[in-house]
């Protein structure tokens, strides 16, 4: 039977007006259908007027910081004009941006030779995540591979005197990353600094580039640094200063000598705060002990004289610097209220420039000069032809949930953002971050404020359990066995938006990728009846043969979080509350979409629980992108999901079955 949709609830009935994208729409193709590098099921071809408005959103730009020029001119940024970002130079405030790189594959960080006529940069194919360097002359514009080809390469860093690289990668056994360090002369034969078991990552250089610091991460409780000597390999790990049991020690950078070491822990604390090491005697200052938040990233300047610093502040940015000397604070800037990005000092240390995103207006760059105290922004990326006066930015909420702390009932944290001057009731997106050890922060999302303006919907963020920036407490309370106790902060959700008036509590859809995908199914499962529907984004559905099928550089860091299905018991609790185990109890529209080439969550998951859906009788739509990953990560194919995302909240939202 042939019907009307409506698209943009904003314009339904509640308001009086006639639907904003009204077409006739008829069954959507039977069978798999492939068109270009994507593949559908069940999803109905975009009404033109729908396509052209959402166009404007997918054209949104953001820019973001990866070197400055030696000569400290210039600056190296990556923004995306075409298919994916790419590698631009800007020589002024609000100048051109001068595109370096040209591929279809995105780039998103890169840097200078000594001379500034050559850039180092990674890239992959498909999403793959296997990056390969490449190192590019700016004259010729060629550039060659100077990696393997076939393992995969991970945090490029330029030495002081960008003489030579260090970087993580795979090569010697598939598994483990190791530290290489290569030669601008010869950076095709990079030599082995640092072997070992685990997932480590060249962190920072001594200013003299005698010492590289690196790090493990093990899980978001564990983490170390060791300091390698660059030339000879000898190692030495810093230890938390005292006690027993695990701690997250990261972001070594060193001060004005290499015996100054600056780095985050929350050894003894709740949260990572900021340390500072005397590596002669071992005595360490803690220089945040009276934040009550995050310190997320440290940056040295090139001398080491300055530090610049981040404190996650209940998900919004807070800028700080220090001089490393007098470990005295230096006036910083007064941003406003989001997220800042990469951080890099010019050459002389005197100016830091920064991406800066809040949630109504994308990122872009910025420089503050330090004995100037003056801030100047770089890029004006653009916004599709929208109207920014029309973003809506978010206000935190914290609702109870199931279990208390202490005598108190525990509060969760959210971020929820709602059409402006219009009354509702409001459908509602509930929108669940992966990670798990993630979080919902200050930041523009093009299709958040779509799905506010377009959709006439209210989008919830909740930091359920797990999520980070909430104490090291909070960040363990979902582990192993307890994996269901964050599903159970979406059922409290679920009530608190029965209490809001403006919030209509019969159509609620839950929205998540990766495992916040793993989020989706299993609220589906648990609140089938409460829910309206689910779109799931390359989610997990089966604890087990996720593990099993992650690429195995990945699997042992994913034990550390969700647990070992090697062990039976583990393995049981796993096999209990697999929404793949589970799918009969789906019975609400479902949305599912993945890229064939996930070397998080592989292919297999997605397709197993699309199976199960029709086995129970569903009907799900289903997106792949053949030449994607984890996430959409190219222009057409995102706009293609958000196209199909939208026509899949219309028909919920209005009542239709899929």
């Amino acid at each position: 039977m042939r019907r009307t949709i409506i698209l943009a609830l904003a314009f339904s009935a509640a308001s009086g007006m006639a639907g904003a994208f009204a077409v006739e729409n008829g069954a959507a193709p039977a069978g798999r259908i492939e068109r270009g590098p994507l593949v559908t099921e069940n999803i109905p071809i975009t009404p033109p007027a729908l396509a052209d408005r959402l166009r404007q959103y997918a054209n949104t730009r953001s820019a973001g910081v990866a070197d400055w020029r030696p000569d400290g001119a210039a600056l190296l940024i990556a923004t995306r004009f075409g298919e994916a970002a790419q590698l631009h130079q800007v020589t002024s405030a609000l100048g051109a941006r001068h595109q370096l790189t040209y591929y279809d594959e995105p780039i998103g960080s890169g840097a200078y030779s000594a001379d500034g006529k050559r850039i180092v940069f990674m890239r992959d194919v498909g999403g793959s995540e296997d990056f390969q360097i490449f190192i590019q002359d700016l004259g010729t514009g060629r550039a060659e591979m100077v990696s393997d080809g076939k393992s995969r390469h991970t945090t490029l860093l330029m030495s002081p005197d960008r003489t030579r690289f260090a970087f993580a990668s795979n090569r010697r056994n598939g598994k483990d990353m190791d530290i290489y360090v290569a030669d601008m002369a010869a950076p095709n034969q990079p030599r082995l600094l640092y072997e070992a078991a685990g997932s480590w990552s060249p962190e920072s250089w001594s200013a003299d580039g005698t010492q590289l610091a690196i790090t493990q991460y093990i899980s978001i409780s564990e983490s170390r640094i060791v300091l390698v000597n660059a030339r000879s390999g000898a190692a030495r790990e810093i230890k938390a200063a005292s006690g027993e049991g695990k701690a997250a020690l990261g972001s070594p950078e060193f001060g004005a000598t290499s015996d100054q070491l600056f780095f985050t822990s929350d050894k003894g604390t709740e949260f990572t705060q900021l340390r500072m090491r005397d590596l002669r005697n071992g005595t360490e200052r803690n220089l945040s002990a009276d934040t009550p938040w995050d310190v997320t990233v440290l940056k040295a300047a090139p001398d080491g004289a300055v530090l610049a610093y981040v404190i996650n502040e209940d998900g919004v940015d807070r800028l700080r610097l220090l001089d490393t000397a007098t470990l005295q604070t230096l006036p910083a800037p007064n941003l406003p209220d989001g997220q800042i990005g990469r951080m890099v000092f010019s050459p002389d240390g005197r100016k830091l420039a920064f991406g800066l995103t809040t949630d109504v207006s994308p990122s872009d760059v910025y420089v503050y000069d330090i004995a100037a105290k003056t801030l100047t922004r770089w890029t004006e990326s653009e916004v599709g032809g929208l109207n920014p006066e029309s973003f809506v930015p978010a206000v935190t909420v914290r609702y109870p949930t199931f279990d208390r702390t202490g005598s108190k009932v525990r509060q969760i944290p959210a971020r929820v953002y709602k059409p402006k001057n219009k009354p509702g009731p409001f459908p509602v997106i509930v929108q669940i971050h992966g990670g798990p050890e993630g979080q919902e922060r200050a930041g523009f999302v093009a299709e958040t404020q779509a799905f506010v303006n377009e959709l006439g919907a209210a989008v919830i963020k909740p930091n359920v359990r797990g999520s980070t920036g909430y104490g090291k407490t909070f960040h363990q309370l979902d582990n192993a066995a307890k994996r269901e106790d964050s599903v159970k902060d979406i059922g409290a959700l679920l009530d608190w938006i029965g209490t809001q008036r403006d919030l209509d509590a019969k159509r609620v859809v839950v929205y998540g990728g990766s495992y916040g995908g793993f989020m989706v199914l299993a609220s589906m499962v648990r609140y089938n009846d409460r829910l309206a529907g689910g779109i799931d984004v390359v989610g997990i559905s089966n604890f087990t043969t996720f593990l099993t099928n992650t690429r195995g550089y990945r699997q042992d860091l994913r034990r550390a979080e969700y647990g070992d299905e090697r062990d039976m018991a583990m393995r049981a609790v796993f096999e209990r509350i697999s929404p793949l185990n589970n799918a009969s109890r789906i019975t609400k529209p479902m949305m599912i979409v993945q890229g064939l080439n996930d070397p998080r969550v592989p292919v297999t998951e997605s397709e197993q629980m699309l199976s199960a859906l029709k086995r129970a009788g569903g009907k799900p739509w289903y997106m792949l992108g053949k030449d994607e990953g984890h996430g959409f990560r190219k222009k057409s194919n995102r706009a293609a999901q958000q196209e199909a995302g939208f026509l899949f909240l219309d028909q919920v939202f209005s009542g239709a079955t899929n």
